[in-house]
């Protein structure tokens, strides 16, 4: 037997987001379910199909979702949240209800998935009462089989992760939700051991945490059932994203297989293979090649390691895929005609990975020479010793990076000058940033790219924008305004774009939730501006009002953790070229007068690394780099930061040490389970608990916001909170965005009453 290929997932969204535009399609009613069906499933048999082609020997069925797989996997058990029960909507209807919202009813809560950009739907368990309501991986296995000729390898989020990342329920009743889940996981099972299936993979990443020692037990007896009651199906134990924990006592499952990460868990899982060995009766299917990163790999490198993993194991034990998923890497790189060649080069987006995976098999097969993967690692060479990692200027400051003010003088100081400049009213009301992108904002931005409209008239158009949003914020009585974020088209490619060193693919999308996409800038060299980024949009709209109007950047960590960064040279230290750069644009916007400046932090947490061990160092960096941008403006200055959808309790800390003056934090998706983490942490500083979801295309009533404002003022002091949105408000409508606003507003202008009442009697 030779060496084998697999892939663990591919991406959904289609070479130009053509599921997305579907998706929408559909949502909007010009679809009918009948049609959204047919084009979803030409979608589905063109991923297997692509892959198919390239040699993949076990090609993963269930991957593809209409939304997100931890939610597949929810509906598919019947987990569905008590308040969409009642529907009468159909079963698509109710799934896309649970993500999206519905009649009043609030969308289900959405998280990041691990230590990725990627989010999930958060399963509610509450009276959970697990049944099958419909085996979607046998529906999907048949088709591949019978339209491709693919015997696949169904994949599906396994019961102990799934439970994991559930909530709703108590620990006393974990013990019985899982017994209830597990002869329904085998149920499915054994219904595709009966049409033919001979793998089946069962993704099991919390595994890679630090787990208990319950967690390991539970582990332990599912998967004897597992294999107690579907004898003679192969079955792969699979984890990513780190090396994983227990090692011993996992090798030592009932499983055919177990799958490890070699990329991000690499040296501790090659540790522990050398140390403790690897059973003679697994097959090991090794994550080698990078599933979130865009470089090329050096086959030459990899086929070092390889060697290691078939000393090790043996050739016959061994399948090499990809560390995780290639949902976060876009699909191809075919279609990138205007990348700088010498980068593009260097590059490799999920259908070159499996190229790279195929390479590699066939060269342990004996169909490869060495001589071709020499010529396949020319490109890394090149990039590597190009002009844009060899930047005299970002050198030097990194050498003298020390000597950069990292502190300002203390929040409370700060906070009594700051008062006294803005004199703003209890409760102060604001937004996170963006306003509605239209159709027709998009529809002047295309036409300005494609030199169909000249700079002049698209600057005009954005300004026309600005002043229009301007007023709608004076009128909604806002206490604190935004520009809205019109000449931009994402909070980090917008930068990416505007920075030296970073480059912006034309079709490099990525899934981050539901139909919305993101293109990660590509960092490939040393990290710097020539010239300011956000002032000219931030002086004319401040122009417009006496209100203060808030300068938007997007913060260092952010930047770093929502793009693909190059891998020649530290994240950390690419971190600070990143910090310097975004200290440079915090003072320009100071200089021409701007007094508030947002720098935001969305994805702080998510950058957090699976291992506690691990946490200090990447905490104590993120927090370096954000003080380097932002402690050298004066103290009536004030920062603002934001960030979202994050459990915050492990990083209050680290988010007191970022210093920002006011934080706005998602919170209305977990039903003010976030307020907790300020119960238990004195935090003294500003902050704004986001008051409503703008993830869910509906208007909050007036009983909501009301309780949300109440809820957090139970914790904090009247004098810190701001009222604000949880996110930006880029991806809503014009009608409902005024509507929610205005709603806001009045929320917030009842509640100053009740304040005031009260200090009053």
């Amino acid at each position: 037997m030779s060496i084998q290929s697999s892939n663990i997932g591919y991406p959904r969204i289609g070479e130009n987001r053509e599921w997305k535009k579907v998706l929408e399609k559909f949502w909007s009613k010009e679809l009918t379910e009948a049609q959204f069906y047919v084009e979803m499933e030409q979608f589905r048999l063109n991923n297997l199909r692509k892959q198919q082609e390239k040699g993949i020997n076990l090609i993963p069925i269930g991957d593809f979702s209409y939304y997100d797989h931890v939610l597949d996997t929810a509906v598919m058990f019947g987990l569905i949240p008590t308040r969409f029960k009642d529907e009468e909507t159909g079963v698509l209807q109710t799934y896309f209800d649970i993500a999206r919202g519905n009649k009043g009813k609030v969308a289900s809560e959405m998280t990041k998935w691990f230590n990725t950009n990627y989010h999930f739907i958060v399963p509610e368990l509450h009276n959970a009462k697990p049944y099958l309501r419909e085996n979607r991986l046998l529906a999907m296995f048949n088709e591949a089989k019978d339209k491709l000729g693919i015997n696949g390898k169904p994949v599906i989020v396994g019961p102990v992760t799934l439970l994991s990342l559930s909530k709703g329920y108590e620990d006393s009743e974990r013990a019985e939700i899982l017994a209830a889940l597990v002869p329904l996981y085998i149920e499915v099972f054994q219904q595709l051991k009966a049409a033919g299936a001979e793998w089946i993979q069962i993704d099991e990443p919390i595994l890679v945490k630090d787990i208990q020692e319950g967690i390991l037990a539970e582990v332990k007896e599912v998967y004897g059932q597992f294999t107690a009651n579907v004898p003679e199906v192969n079955f792969i134990l699979q984890t990513y994203f780190e090396s994983i924990e227990a090692y011993e006592e996992i090798i030592q499952l009932p499983v055919q297989a177990i799958g490890l990460d070699f990329v991000h868990g690499k040296e501790t899982n090659l540790e522990k293979i050398s140390k403790y060995g690897f059973p003679e009766d697994k097959i090991l299917f090794a994550g080698i090649i990078d599933g979130r990163n865009i470089w090329k790999a050096s086959l030459l490198e990899k086929a070092k390691l390889v060697e290691k993993l078939v000393e090790a194991v043996g050739e016959d034990r061994l399948v090499l895929q990809p560390s995780c998923s290639l949902l976060h890497v876009p699909v191809t790189l075919k279609s990138e005609k205007e990348l700088d060649e010498s980068i593009k080069d260097a590059l490799s987006f999920a259908d070159e990975k499996l190229d790279e995976i195929t390479l590699l098999t066939k060269f342990f097969n004996g169909e490869v020479t060495l001589a071709e993967l020499e010529k396949y690692d020319e490109a890394i060479e090149r990039v590597k010793n190009s002009e844009y990692r060899n930047v005299t200027k970002v050198h030097e400051a990194i050498a003298k990076l020390d000597q950069y003010s990292s502190k300002r003088v203390s929040s409370k100081e700060r906070k009594e000058i700051q008062e006294n400049r803005f004199n703003l009213p209890l409760l102060p009301t604001t937004t996170i940033g963006s306003f509605p992108q239209t159709k027709e904002v998009r529809k002047e931005r295309l036409k300005w790219r494609k030199g169909e409209l000249s700079n002049e008239a698209y600057e005009q158009y954005i300004q026309a924008e600005i002043k229009r949003w301007i007023d709608i914020q004076e009128d909604l009585g806002l206490d604190v305004l935004v520009h809205g974020e019109f000449e931009r088209t994402d909070m980090v490619e917008y930068f990416g774009e505007k920075m030296e060193g970073v480059a912006i693919s034309k079709f490099g999308w990525v899934q981050s939730y539901g139909s919305r996409c993101v293109k990660p800038p590509i960092i490939y060299g040393d990290v710097h501006c020539i010239e300011p980024m956000t002032v000219k949009e931030a002086v004319y709209a401040q122009s417009l009002t006496d209100k203060p109007v808030k300068g938007m950047l997007t913060g260092p960590v952010t930047i770093i953790n929502w793009s693909f960064v190059r891998d020649d040279i530290s994240r950390t230290e690419v971190l600070n070229h990143v910090a310097l750069a975004i200290r440079e644009e915090v003072e320009a916007l100071e200089a021409n007068g701007i007094a508030m400046i947002q720098v935001d932090e969305a994805a702080l947490r998510e950058g957090l690394p699976l291992k506690e061990a691990k946490t200090k160092v990447y905490l104590e960096a993120a927090v370096y780099a954000f003080r380097i941008a932002t402690s050298s403006v004066k103290d009536e200055t004030q920062i603002h930061t934001h960030m979202c959808y994050s459990n915050f309790d492990d990083i209050i800390e680290a988010i007191d040490e970022l210093d920002a003056d006011v934080i706005s934090i998602e919170t209305s998706r977990s039903h003010g389970e976030l307020i907790d983490s300020f119960e238990k942490y004195k935090y003294e500083k500003g902050i704004g608990l986001g008051v409503y979801d703008i993830h869910s295309p509906r208007v909050p009533s007036l009983e909501e916001l009301t309780l949300n404002i109440a809820r957090a003022l139970a914790v904090l002091d009247e004098r810190q909170f701001w009222v604000n949105p949880d996110c930006g408000l880029k991806t809503r409508g014009e009608t409902e965005t005024v509507a929610a606003l205005e709603i806001m507003v009045e929320a917030t202008k009842l509640y100053r009453e009740k304040l005031i009442n009260k200090v009053l009697n």
